[in-house]
């Protein structure tokens, strides 16, 4: 059995809010639906080989239950720290863990997702 990808797949409180924040980590709209709305219910963002669907949420989404890590693995995990400050994100120490040696740092997404940001490489 051959694997092609696996991609996350979460539902959140407000689509456009999202893909804004998602935008300063530098994801982009690689496919919508519905595809012409300004509004979409459903996105598929893209960056590099890293790619997140999110959907709109029928219920409220609560922070404190959002048990999921995102990891998104960079190239300088250090300066991409400082790009994400720059756009307002507010960021966590850069930690340097014994599984990740080159450093992590997180980030919360608006509905609480934590998304892990690291150098494995």
């Amino acid at each position: 059995m051959k694997h092609k990808g696996l991609v996350p797949y979460t539902h959140v409180a407000n689509i456009q809010r999202s893909v804004e924040f998602y935008r300063k980590l530098g994801f982009e709209i690689a496919n919508s639906h519905p595809d012409d709305s300004a509004t979409p219910i459903w996105v598929w963002l893209s960056a590099g080989g890293a790619h997140l669907m999110l959907s709109q949420s029928d219920e409220p989404v609560v922070a404190s239950q959002q048990t999921i890590f995102f990891y998104l693995y960079v190239e300088n995990v250090a300066s991409f720290r400082d790009t994400v400050i720059a756009a307002g994100i507010d960021a966590g120490a850069l930690q340097h863990p014994f599984y990740l040696p080159l450093g992590e740092f997180i980030v919360h997404d608006p509905d609480g997702y934590a998304v892990m940001i690291a150098q494995h490489d």
